[in-house]
């Protein structure tokens, strides 16, 4: 368990994060709506992450492939943790927007600088278990955030709910402080930066996807899949309470049940780690992921569309583990913070303009005939992903190297 030590340090800190953002995030919707009636006000939340992201993601990468990750990470938090302490003081609409896009900013580092800390503290044959942790410890937060933000809310209002998430920030960034130096070897030469730098940056990792043509396939049948689900995510609610005619509270059961079986499958998937193979975790579990979305936007009532999405979110576990490794695994780690920022940002703009089409095309036929076409298509990709990734011939890309049990 000493190999151990570190990694569940990174995962404690990180999880008592997602904990506050779930407090947080609740907080925040009522206090928006509180301060303006409006609910184009709290809409208006959704879109900064994306817009935060189209204004760093192209050149943010290049930054963090050249200097200190866990010292990048600290001062995101640290940085989160002062502006999100300011929010319950501010009474501007704008200046809390303002406030919530240099937020978002700094998180925009923070995610890319740990998947290539991740890389480099924790072996290649730990890393499969160690992201099935991480997905369970999401999904526990997910469970215990809603919860905990609405007793916290009824005791001590929504301004002591965003300082904690605030408090939780400084939290994480201790424990990473705790965490060892895994960039020594850069020195105390620094690279400078300027736009010759960024271009140079997208030749490099322009060359990579051409060098690296599987890799790329898998990569993008995954990403297909998943974007095509988190579209249909946005209909979700629609679908609850105008197709299935249920209530608020039976929508917000299906969606803690669900978390329960996405939790079930971290938990699965972290015991199962060293006996099952990383592409059946990558393949099997985006396909039956797919298929979950079809059961869901087949569902005829309460109880079929809870044991649909307890079937996805189970499955979804396996998936995003097999794919957070298989990531983890392929791309160099130089270039991982390169790679990972300006392919988030292409599936930012894919996303967009998916959910727009959904919905457009959601209100002009009907709801659950799109979602399920939508549905079948994610689940076609997700069937070429899992034709390819058990081609023998490119097993050694699914290797893990396992030497140290536990």
């Amino acid at each position: 368990m000493k190999h151990w030590k570190n990694p569940l340090l990174l995962i404690a800190g990180i999880g008592i994060s997602h904990l506050g953002n779930w407090v947080y995030l609740i907080a925040l919707n009522l206090s928006i709506l509180n301060l303006t009636g409006s609910a184009a006000a709290v809409a208006g939340l959704y879109m900064i992450r994306p817009i935060a992201v189209l204004i760093t993601n192209t050149w943010s990468g290049s930054i963090i492939d050249r200097v200190n990750k866990r010292k990048l990470m600290i001062m995101a938090d640290v940085i989160r943790g002062i502006l999100v302490f300011i929010i319950p003081f501010l009474s501007s609409l704008w200046t809390i927007y303002s406030l919530l896009l240099l937020i978002n900013i700094a998180g925009s580092f923070f995610g890319p600088s740990a998947s290539v800390y991740i890389t480099k503290l924790v072996p290649a044959e730990n890393r499969k278990r160690f992201n099935s942790l991480m997905s369970m410890i999401s999904s526990g937060a997910f469970l215990v955030g809603p919860a905990l933000s609405g007793m916290l809310i009824m005791l001590v209002g929504t301004e002591l709910c965003i300082i904690i998430n605030a408090i939780t920030f400084f939290v994480c960034a201790f424990f990473i402080s705790l965490l060892p130096n895994v960039d020594e070897k850069q020195g105390d030469k620094r690279e400078q930066i300027n736009w010759r730098t960024f271009i140079h940056d997208w030749v490099v990792i322009r060359n990579f996807a051409q060098s690296a043509k599987y890799f790329m396939i898998v990569y993008i049948l995954f990403q297909s899949a998943m974007l095509v689900g988190f579209a249909l995510d946005s209909q979700e609610a629609t679908f609850i309470k105008q197709h299935l005619q249920l209530s608020d509270q039976d929508y917000g059961w299906i969606v803690s049940i669900t978390g329960l079986g996405t939790l079930a499958g971290g938990s699965v998937a972290a015991l199962a780690a060293k006996k099952i193979q990383l592409r059946l975790y990558l393949g099997v579990g985006m396909l039956l992921t797919a298929v979950g979305y079809i059961f869901f936007y087949a569902s005829f009532n309460f109880l079929s569309a809870t044991l649909a999405f307890v079937f996805l979110g189970f499955f979804m576990a396996f998936a995003n583990t097999g794919y957070q490794t298989f990531f983890q695994n392929n791309v160099p780690v130089e270039l991982m913070g390169r790679f990972g920022s300006m392919a988030e940002m292409v599936q930012g703009i894919i996303q967009i303009g998916l959910t727009l089409l959904l919905g457009l095309t959601a209100d002009m036929f009907s709801l659950q005939a799109v979602c399920i076409i939508f549905s079948i298509v994610s689940t076609m990709f997700a069937g070429l992903l899992l034709v390819m990734v058990m081609i023998p011939a490119k097993s050694s890309y699914f290797e893990e190297n396992i030497k140290v049990p536990l």
